[in-house]
């Protein structure tokens, strides 16, 4: 956790950031996590892991190993709003899917995970989470298991106190806003 003025990828503002890196490049951890959230879902008959871009892709990858199931991932639409398969990746009708992401705080992109599958017909068994930043606040449609779960302040731009403050802000996210 880095604290400082942060654009997070949502676009909101923080005073605080989870560098989700930090552990993504180290697979003994990711593999712990990733079980964990394989064991949340072990019993929903999981056929096929979805994972949004960047930091979905391996927590995608390596639940679905722990599942015993393939992993695929949404990358960006050309309007940047919505979430697109390529590379030859699709989802069966009726197919069980798990989407499972890295950090929550606004939903944006497991809400656009969700379409893309929702358009596919997949029946979505849940969601899986490494953290929660919204205190919970983010609510959905299907089962949510975050493995942990943080209330961190999080404020439109007009809203950020430290803009008023004039703190310099640091963009650390991948998405482009």
């Amino acid at each position: 956790m880095l604290k400082g003025h942060f654009l997070l990828t949502s676009g909101r503002h923080s005073d605080v950031y989870f560098e989700k890196f930090t552990i993504l490049r180290q697979p003994p951890y990711v593999e712990k996590l990733c079980l964990q959230m394989a064991e949340n879902f072990k019993n929903s008959g999981v056929e096929l892991v979805v994972g949004p871009t960047t930091g979905g892709v391996i927590i995608a990858y390596e639940t679905a190993k722990h599942l015993g199931t393939d992993a695929i991932f949404a990358e960006p639409g050309e309007d940047g709003k919505t979430r697109i398969f390529k590379r030859g990746f699709s989802i069966d009708p009726g197919q069980k899917v798990l989407i499972v992401d890295d950090i929550l705080t606004t939903g944006r992109s497991v809400f656009e995970v969700i379409e893309l599958c929702k358009s596919y017909k997949a029946d979505i068994v849940g969601l899986g989470l490494l953290l929660d930043r919204s205190g919970g606040q983010v609510n959905f449609e299907y089962p949510f298991k975050p493995l942990a779960t943080v209330a961190a302040r999080s404020w439109e731009k007009s809203d950020c106190p430290l803009c008023r403050d004039n703190i310099p802000i640091t963009q650390r996210g991948s998405r482009k806003l």
